[in-house]
């Protein structure tokens, strides 16, 4: 939601309603179960999802991957009770697994030659191995602090996951149009995550020195200043990396150093 609020999709009244207008948009917001998206672009109730991609290849249905949005990423994963000796993935031989991602689980463990019983459990997974009901679990992971305080530990990672923007197939062309404005929006506001604007003021001697540690999008930008013998430069940097990147524009001899946060970015 904060990602569509930032592409320009403003909605109101979400708590309340499940089919949402857009303002200044042509889209409308329909709130479904996640486990119910895919099923629903791909019979052409929504033209178009944003699911992930655990579910998205657990319900195995007929709709396009239009775009990995790199958010909500986890991984879907085999775990056993933390005391159990773990050798292979010979160890799921004849065990008893519970989750709630069947397919993927079965397909998995066909690859591997290995059969299972497969407990289906729609909820709390990670409670099965301690109350009896499984040896072993197949269920999402993020930091694996829910694995841990079931006394469970991951051994095998099965698939990497995160949020999709899934699409009907042969989608006509008027929406096709609206669906390539909604990505030119999302990837405008995804290229400016983790990222910092950068002014600075830097002597003409130490330029070369200053592109080594600012690199841009192609090169800075540089403008030359009333004071001869000084530049002012512009550039692009990341978040992760300022406080090295500032530090070392100092020691070159860079002044009276600007930054901003970037809104949106168009490549």
């Amino acid at each position: 939601m904060a990602l569509l609020q930032e592409a320009g999709i403003k909605l109101n009244n979400i708590k309340r309603t499940l089919l949402i207008p857009a303002k200044d948009f042509p889209v409308e917001i329909l709130f479904l179960r996640d486990d119910d998206i895919p099923q629903a672009v791909a019979t052409g109730v929504a033209d178009i999802g944003v699911v992930g991609e655990n579910e998205y290849k657990e319900k195995a249905e007929a709709a396009d991957v239009v775009k990995g949005l790199g958010f909500s990423k986890c991984r879907l994963s085999l775990a056993i009770p933390k005391d159990e000796k773990y050798e292979g993935v010979q160890w799921f031989e004849g065990k008893k697994i519970a989750t709630s991602y069947p397919h993927i689980l079965n397909q998995y463990l066909a690859e591997q030659g290995i059969k299972s019983e497969i407990h289906i459990i729609t909820g709390s997974v990670e409670i099965s191995p301690s109350i009896g009901l499984s040896d072993a679990i197949f269920d999402i992971v993020s930091s694996g602090g829910t694995l841990v305080s079931n006394r469970l530990k991951e051994v095998e990672v099965v698939m990497q996951s995160q949020a999709l923007l899934i699409a009907t197939k042969n989608l006509p062309q008027e929406k096709k149009d609206i669906l390539d404005e909604l990505i030119f929006r999302i990837e405008a506001v995804q290229s400016a995550e983790g990222k910092k604007y950068v002014l600075l003021n830097a002597p003409e001697d130490k330029l070369e020195e200053i592109f080594d540690i600012l690199p841009g999008m192609r090169s800075p930008t540089v403008t030359p200043l009333a004071t001869k013998g000084w530049c002012s430069v512009q550039s692009v940097i990341e978040d992760k990396r300022f406080w090295e990147v500032i530090t070392k524009l100092k020691a070159c001899g860079a002044e009276g150093i600007i930054v901003l946060p970037i809104e949106k970015m168009i490549l």
